[in-house]
């Protein structure tokens, strides 16, 4: 395995459910830590660029929400509000961790984060911050996995790397956790993915990506020492390019 990284700007999506470990709801700060142990390591030891995208499934989905009865563009706004809990959980530890950060949030909230503005936040990557993104696109109805793709895209990123949690190691033919027959792939194109309907990422963050040529991996973020073998150069999880 190469010490030497494989891209040198990575946009990182994580999961709010990854945020809640084995309680399933909230903030476990010991998977935070262990999280953050593995971004501080590419960051500091292999001089990789990183910028990281947050959801906030673990406190709050506004898709569920809506089923309550709430306006579903209300119920958005509470999650990206959400999203903000877990974004200044993980910049504290960062920080803890002697690691320069930037959280920057859709919604201005001035007291918390600095307002998203596109070139700044490419500057605190060049000055080698890791810049957290909160609050989605600052709009309703869309997911923080399109967030996702807008961010990688609008900072230049080589690539676009999916975390997920509870033993899912990348994209299946099917949900794995439900059908034992399902298998793993290890490699698909952006096209094979939206007319199989894989439920990875939404259709707006797989589209966006196909549209600006950035590729996607998929791929087991709490399987210890997972993210600096990526990025490294092991073939591990999905690809979709």
């Amino acid at each position: 395995m190469s010490e030497k990284p494989k891209w040198n700007r990575v946009l990182l999506k994580l999961s709010g459910e990854a945020f809640a470990g084995d309680k399933g709801f909230g903030i476990d700060g010991s998977v935070v830590h262990s999280i953050a142990d593995d971004i501080v390591d590419i960051h500091d030891n292999l001089g990789v660029d990183v910028a990281v995208v947050v959801g906030a499934g673990n406190i709050w989905r506004g898709m569920a929400g809506a089923k309550t009865g709430l306006d579903r563009a209300q119920a958005d706004y509470m999650g990206m509000l959400a999203t903000v809990m877990n974004a200044l959980a993980l910049q504290d530890i960062l920080e803890q961790k002697n690691v320069a950060t930037r959280l920057q949030s859709a919604i201005r909230m001035p007291q918390v984060a600095e307002e998203y503005i596109r070139r700044k936040a490419i500057r605190h990557l060049e000055k080698k911050r890791v810049v957290i993104f909160a609050a989605g696109t600052g709009s309703p109805f869309f997911t923080t996995d399109t967030t996702a793709a807008l961010r990688a895209v609008e900072m230049d990123a080589d690539i676009l790397l999916k975390g997920t949690h509870g033993g899912v190691d990348g994209i299946y033919t099917a949900d794995p956790n439900v059908d034992p027959n399902a298998t793993k792939l290890d490699r698909l194109t952006f096209q094979e993915v939206l007319e199989k309907e894989l439920r990875v990422m939404d259709t707006t963050a797989i589209a966006h990506c196909k549209e600006n040529e950035m590729p996607i991996v998929v791929f087991d973020l709490m399987e210890p020492n997972n993210l600096r073998r990526l990025i490294c150069g092991e073939s591990i999880g999905t690809l979709v390019s």
